[in-house]
């Protein structure tokens, strides 16, 4: 059995629907959590100004895995980066090597495109997977804390008097 990489298409949508279903599930996140609809999703990656895009992986010709990414900018560098919103890969198939093809093959569009870094983040319970991003020669970056502003907050803030 092989892995296949490809670009997602319109098609793909209900496939990754579900898998950020189940990458909530598997980040224990509350139901209801995700709010991701197939429209929504189809503008972000297909409409007149796609903002993500979309890796299938697939194992034995059946959608196995996602990655979801989009370019990101280093103000330091001047150049552009590549920034992973979210890789999963189906329970079932776990334990393949899907997840570090999915990984390798973002490394090499991050280098065709010229970005100077390709970098996402990690829950810190996910020991397993540090692990392997290290074993890769990627880097925990300790001094950086991700800050998020959303939902009440956001629009309270947004509506707030400057």
């Amino acid at each position: 059995m092989t892995t296949e990489i490809r670009p997602a298409t319109p098609d793909d949508i209900a496939h990754i629907l579900r898998f950020i279903e189940e990458l909530a599930t598997f980040e224990k996140a509350p139901p209801g959590t995700v709010k991701a609809t197939p429209e929504g999703l189809h503008d972000a990656l297909f409409g007149a100004r796609p903002v993500v895009e979309a890796l299938i992986a697939e194992w034995d010709g059946q959608p196995a895995a996602f990655a979801m990414f989009f370019h990101n900018f280093s103000t330091w560098q001047g150049r552009k980066g590549l920034y992973l919103e979210d890789l999963y890969v189906s329970e079932a198939k776990r334990g393949h090597g899907i997840g570090t093809a999915l990984l390798k093959r973002l490394a090499e569009i991050a280098v065709e495109r010229g970005c100077a870094r390709f970098e996402w983040v990690v829950l810190d319970w996910n020991e397993s997977a540090i692990r392997v991003y290290e074993h890769l020669g990627a880097q925990m970056q300790p001094e950086w804390r991700v800050m998020r502003m959303d939902g009440a907050a956001l629009t309270a803030f947004a509506g707030s008097p400057g």
